[in-house]
C-alpha cells in the first residue's frame, strides 16, 4: 500500500463510482477550508534536537483517566460515514484493519454495518473503539444507539458538536446514493426518515450522554475556539477534538493546525486531540509537537479501504506509524513525551488559498 496519499487517492478514485468519490472527497462551500487544512499542516516548522539517542523510537501513548487506554500509536481513525460505498465489508473491514494496526477506531453513527458486528471485528485483534454520536430529532433513537454501543464495548463516546445543520457540499451527491439497507443498518425500519435529521447540541448533552451510556467518557469533536474548549471541559467532557469536520461544515473555518495552540492553552493540561487534512507522517508529527495527544485521519483511510479492504487499511496505518517513527528519529525524539519540546510553530507566512 503506497504511503503517497495523492497516489492512494488516485487509485481509489479509479475504483469508486464518481458520485461516491465526490461524496467522500468533497467539502462545503467553495472548499476553502478543505484546501487550507492540508496547507496549514505543511506550514508547520520544527526545531529538531541533535545528539539524542533515537536508536529505539517508541510511539505508544497512554490516555489517562477517565479514558484509560494504552495505544501502540497516536494515530487514530476518525469517524466517517457509509463505508460500504467504498468496500462490501464496510466498517467491519475498516475497524479490523485499524485494530490490527494498533490504532483507535471511531465508529460513525452513520455506519453501514451493525454496531455489534463492528465491535466484534475490533475485539478479535484486541483493538479498541469509540462511538461517534449525532443528536437526532428523535432523541430516543440516539439514546438507543448509545446504549447499544456501550453494551457492545465502546470505551467512549465522541459527540460531534459542529453540525447544528448539515453543511451544503460543493459536490452535492445525487439522491439515492445511500441505499436504504445501508442507511438503516443500525436505525431499524423507520416510517419517517426526518427523525434521523441532526439537531443542535448543548453543553447539557455531555452529561446526558454520560448518563444514558452508564458513565462512558464523552469526547467533544468539532471545537475550534478556546472558550468553547474550556466550556466543554468544564461541563464534563473528557477531552476535545480540534476539528472543522474535514472542511465539510462551515467553509472558511479556521484550519485545525492554526486553531490547535489556543485550544491547548485553554484546556490547561486536559486532553486535546486533532484532525483535519492529516496526510503524512510530518503532519502527524506537527500535531503531536504542537501538543495534541492523538492525531486522527479520515479520508486516507477510506482510500485505503477502497483499494485493499481491511488489509489495505492496516497496511496504510502501519506505514503511517512507521513514517512517524522515522520523522521522530530525525527530530531527535525517542518517545512521544519528547515531542512538545520541538517548539513547532506555524509559519507566519501562511495564507489560506481560496
Amino acid at each position: 500500500m503506497t504511503a503517497d496519499v495523492s497516489e492512494l487517492e488516485r487509485r481509489a478514485r479509479e475504483l469508486l463510482r464518481p458520485e461516491v468519490y465526490d461524496y467522500y472527497a468533497g467539502g462545503s462551500g467553495g472548499e476553502v477550508t478543505l484546501r487550507a487544512n492540508d496547507e496549514a499542516w505543511r506550514r508547520v516548522r520544527f526545531l529538531p534536537r541533535v545528539l539524542r539517542d533515537v536508536s529505539d523510537v517508541q510511539t505508544s501513548v497512554g490516555l489517562g483517566h477517565p479514558l484509560n487506554l494504552e495505544l501502540r500509536t497516536p494515530i487514530a481513525v476518525a469517524p466517517t460515514a457509509f463505508h460500504r460505498l467504498a468496500h462490501p465489508e464496510g466498517e467491519i473491514a475498516t475497524a479490523s484493519g485499524a485494530a490490527r494496526a494498533g490504532a483507535l477506531f471511531v465508529l460513525s453513527t452513520r455506519s453501514t454495518r451493525s454496531i455489534e458486528d463492528v465491535a466484534a471485528a475490533v475485539a478479535g485483534p484486541g483493538g479498541c473503539w469509540w462511538f461517534q454520536v449525532y443528536l437526532m430529532h428523535e432523541r430516543d433513537l440516539t439514546a438507543r444507539l448509545v446504549r447499544r454501543a456501550a453494551a457492545a464495548g465502546a470505551q467512549a463516546l465522541v459527540l460531534t458538536a459542529d453540525t447544528p445543520v448539515v453543511g451544503r457540499k460543493a459536490r452535492r451527491p445525487r439522491d439515492g446514493l445511500i441505499e436504504a439497507p445501508d442507511f438503516l443498518a443500525n436505525l431499524g425500519p423507520l416510517d419517517d426518515l426526518a427523525v434521523t435529521e441532526f439537531i443542535p447540541v448543548s453543553l447539557a448533552d455531555i452529561g446526558w450522554l454520560a448518563d444514558i451510556s452508564g458513565g462512558l467518557p464523552v469526547v467533544v469533536k468539532g471545537v475550534l475556539r478556546a472558550d468553547d474548549a474550556a466550556a466543554c471541559l468544564a461541563a464534563g467532557a473528557a477531552a476535545v477534538i480540534v476539528s472543522n469536520h474535514g472542511g465539510r461544515q462551515l467553509d472558511q473555518a479556521m484550519p485545525t493546525a492554526l486553531a490547535l495552540p489556543a485550544v491547548l492553552a485553554a484546556a490547561a493540561g486536559r486532553p486535546v486531540y486533532v484532525d483535519g487534512g492529516v496526510r503524512t507522517a510530518e503532519h502527524v508529527l506537527a500535531g503531536l509537537a504542537l501538543g495534541a495527544q492523538l492525531v486522527f485521519v479520515g479520508r486516507p483511510v477510506l482510500w485505503a479501504l477502497a483499494c485493499g479492504g481491511a488489509d489495505g487499511v492496516q497496511a496504510w496505518l502501519d506505514g503511517l506509524t512507521a513514517g512517524l517513527v522515522h520523522v521522530m528519529a530525525l527530530a531527535g525524539a525517542a518517545a512521544l513525551d519528547g515531542l512538545p519540546g520541538l517548539a513547532a510553530t506555524v509559519d507566519p507566512g501562511f495564507t489560506a488559498s481560496g
